[in-house]
């Protein structure tokens, strides 16, 4: 019986779509041409074990006669009669197990097939810049791995095999039916078009309240998961009472939906039931009339009658495979947008390699030179290609370079950003004609209200997003930061950010996370410095405490202090601070600030603060307005010059 429809999301391409899955599973062939067999057997011996119930019936007629005629079993040869059932008994069963054969073999392919396009999509995720990620939400890039690979997995390991084997035992059933009683085949399919009329004019009315029910159910969920994390919001304001008010209204809206829906579905499997009730009685009496006249024998109508039931069935079946299908291409559809997505260009070419100062044995004057080192040294150098134009640098310390067209320079951390507009779209700019210089060991303070673009400068340096020619140049080290292979740029940078995300694992794992080849030492040591090792050696099990559901059995302020901890075992000449004691009380703040000033030393560093007073000892601070750079200098100096820095500290202005 055909179950209620759901509604359907169609492809947009659905050719192009399937030819993209042909893709993926054609690694399967010699398999396919098994389940191709499979199907076959499977579907031709429903057909052939029905066509056997009419010798059966006729058979049975036969011993009847006979047992009537000499009134003695004995008498009577069952031979033929029990052969021809073992046969039937026989076909049935090896059509089973040809369709259990189908489905084993297809589950194989379809779980292998999705095993490869989930690696291809996570993979693709990973490659994808920051910029795509900001504009889809995370429920969105989730219902890819479960909803959309849910459907695929279904369409391929059960509704195509299921549509072929229909499509199969349609035609063959049809073709039986005709060689049997081309009327009473007319009679069904006058019959099975008035069914089908009246399951499509239910069915529309069906897909329509279910959309309308999802959309409903949609609705309530999110509304009760913003209720259950809000609940301290809503029992500080008392707004108990009009929660369940509002949550009433939508759930009355649910009822609604629900009960229409399920109205249409529940009528059409009774009226779908009892028209095929209807028609098999409708064959039945035109088979016995034919019967009665001498056109047909007891096994035609009975074996007809089994076509009858075996032709409905595939028949109502195939509508909803159909529909199966189109859900499944949609969901492929949008996996395979994902999959095609332009990946995060990185045309840099200088690269991030150990180095170590050596005195060459050909060297007259003694002077160190850098050279790379092929094991952990602590010191970094960039390696250049001798193409790439760079700034000089008097102070630079000459190098032997490994290769000949390389050469190598100390990672220091200067970072120069030179006349730089940006613009996330086109038609706005949030940041216009910017210019700092950031040496090594400053601090640099980025301070401003919110929209001024603090967070846009730190984008920029990190080349989450990169800025257009014409717009200025940002140098690292001298080097144009373009220039420098993004990984390589991102391995010298550390991040803490105001909204810290921790990795399911151990308190030990989530800080070697900065640096994978950290020693139990150095992340002891990381730990000190930010203060976090107290608060861990205080927990069961320490360090080897588990962190589940992004560190929520921590507060957040340990969660800072875990964050921080991660940025220090990675030892970073540039760190950037985005808010990064903003959930941390004054007395671990001023304990934090003694750790990272040692962390600090001989580092660039960037600091995006709202609490100015952890700006105070910062080499250059810089105010920004609307993108703008409105005014500069340290603490004192800013104070003295009583503008907007004087405001905004005294309380004259406050930042948003």
């Amino acid at each position: 019986m055909p179950r209620p429809i759901r509604g359907v999301a169609k492809p947009v391409n659905a050719k192009k779509t399937i030819g993209r899955l042909i893709q993926y599973i054609g690694k399967y062939k010699v398999l396919l041409v098994f389940v191709l067999l499979a199907v076959l057997v499977s579907s031709g011996a429903q057909v052939v074990g029905d066509s056997l119930l009419k010798p059966a019936v006729n058979g049975l007629v036969d011993l009847a006669k006979k047992f009537s005629a000499e009134g003695s079993l004995s008498a009577i040869d069952f031979l033929p009669f029990t052969k021809l059932i073992l046969i039937m008994a026989v076909i049935y069963l090896f059509g089973a197990f040809a369709a259990w054969v189908n489905g084993r073999i297809m589950l194989y392919i379809s779980s292998r097939t999705l095993y490869i396009i989930r690696t291809d999509l996570f993979r693709e995720l990973e490659t994808l810049p920051l910029k795509y990620f900001d504009g889809h939400t995370h429920g969105e890039l989730m219902s890819l791995f479960t909803n959309d690979i849910d459907t695929l997995r279904d369409m391929m390991s059960q509704t195509v095999p299921q549509l072929f084997s229909s499509v199969i035992s349609v035609i063959g059933i049809f073709t039986m039916m005709l060689v049997v009683s081309p009327l009473l085949t007319a009679i069904v399919i006058v019959t099975m078009a008035l069914s089908i009329f009246i399951a499509g004019f239910i069915g529309k009315r069906s897909a329509l309240a279910f959309r309308d029910q999802q959309a409903a159910i949609a609705k309530v969920n999110g509304y009760v998961e913003e209720m259950v994390s809000g609940q301290k919001v809503i029992k500080v304001f008392n707004h108990e009472d009009e929660s369940i008010r509002d949550f009433n209204t939508i759930n009355d809206d649910l009822c609604r939906a629900g009960t229409r829906a399920n109205s249409f579905a529940n009528i059409l499997m009774p009226i779908m039931g009892n028209l095929s009730h209807v028609q098999y009685a409708i064959v039945a009496i035109a088979g016995a009339v034919r019967v009665i006249s001498g056109h047909l024998d007891l096994g035609s109508i009975a074996s007809f009658l089994q076509y009858t039931r075996s032709f409905n069935r595939p028949i109502t079946m195939m509508s909803q495979q159909l529909n199966g299908i189109l859900n499944a291409l949609a969901g492929a559809e949008r996996i395979f947008a994902v999959i095609d997505e332009k990946g995060e260009v990185d045309e840099g070419t200088v690269t991030l390699v150990n180095a170590s100062e050596t005195i060459p044995a050909a060297s007259p004057d003694g002077v160190s030179h850098l050279v790379q080192s092929f094991a952990y040294t602590g010191e970094w150098a960039w390696r250049i290609n001798d193409s790439v134009k760079v700034e000089s640098d008097s102070e630079q310390m000459p190098s032997i370079a490994d290769n000949p067209g390389f050469h190598l320079r100390k990672l220091k951390g200067d970072v120069i950003f030179n006349d730089v507009s940006f613009s996330y779209v086109p038609e706005k700019e949030v940041l216009h004609h910017i210019d700092l210089h950031a040496k090594p060991g400053e601090k640099i303070a980025l301070v401003g209200s919110t929209g001024s673009g603090k967070t846009t400068i730190t984008n920029l340096l990190t080349r989450f997003y990169d800025i257009e020619d014409g717009k200025g140049t940002i140098t690292y080290d001298g080097i144009p930061l373009k220039d420098i292979a993004k990984d390589d740029l991102r391995k010298s940078l550390g991040m803490v950010l105001q909204d810290t995300h921790l990795f399911t694992g151990t308190i030990r794992d989530n800080i070697k996370y900065g640096n994978l080849e950290a020693s139990e030492s150095q992340i002891i040591a990381a730990a000190k410095l930010a203060n976090a090792d107290n608060f861990i050696r205080h927990l069961d099990k320490g360090y080897d405490t588990v962190i589940t559901g992004d560190g929520g059995n921590l507060s957040q302020g340990q969660r800072q202090l875990l964050a921080i901890a991660r940025a220090a075992v990675a030892d970073p000449p540039v760190l950037i601070l985005d808010e990064a004691t903003s959930s941390i009380d004054t007395r671990t703040e001023a304990l934090i600030e003694k750790g990272m000033d040692s962390l600090m030393e001989g580092r660039t560093v960037f600091v995006i603060a709202h609490r100015l007073s952890t700006v105070r000892n910062a080499t250059e601070i810089i105010v920004l307005e609307k993108g703008t750079i409105v005014e500069r200098g340290n603490h004192e100096e800013l104070l003295a010059k009583k503008g907007r820095y004087y405001q905004l500290y005294t309380g004259g202005i406050e930042l948003d």
